[in-house]
């Protein structure tokens, strides 16, 4: 996270610029509506009204922190979610089953490909949808199928796990 300070010389006292910023820092870490981390955010301070006799540490530390929550509601933040690169390798028979329980998680199917006797199969999915997944995927090839994941990227989390979290 970025805050740039573009203030014109004498806007506001350098210790109350520096405050803003400081405040906006804080509020910005405090995620917004959900409380979650921001990514690939910057702000920029652009302007300020400054009165010697009313301008106040608190006021200028409110105005910063109103301002950043209006900010992040008007910019339209979506909240993101883990997406995990996942490698399930199993013997052809129990590919069907597999596949089908991967779905289920709503895990987006890349690719399978043939790897000696064995099937590989590649996915994308939640991680939210992933626990569990180890005893499912031996309950599902009696034991002999594999698998590795490792985080991939981020995607917006479908509506339902937003209306989950304020719920």
């Amino acid at each position: 996270m970025l805050v740039e300070n573009k203030l014109k010389p004498n806007a506001l006292p350098k210790e109350l610029a520096a405050l803003a910023e400081q405040a906006i820092r804080d509020e910005a870490l405090g995620g917004g509506t959900l409380g979650c981390p921001l990514m690939q955010v910057k702000f920029t301070l652009l302007d300020a009204d400054y009165s010697q006799t009313e301008t106040t540490e608190v006021a200028v530390q409110a105005a910063a922190m109103d301002a950043v929550r209006k900010g992040l509601q008007a910019a339209g933040v979506v909240l993101l979610e883990p997406v995990m690169k996942l490698e399930v390798v199993t013997p052809e028979e129990f590919l069907g089953n597999i596949q089908s329980d991967l779905l289920a998680r709503k895990a987006a199917i890349v690719g399978t490909e043939q790897r000696g006797e064995l099937r590989v199969l590649d996915a994308e999915a939640p991680l939210a949808r992933m626990f569990g997944y180890s005893s499912q995927v031996r309950s599902l090839s009696q034991g002999r199928a594999s698998y590795s994941m490792e985080p991939l990227k981020y995607a917006e989390a479908p509506k339902e796990v937003l209306e989950e979290m304020l719920g």
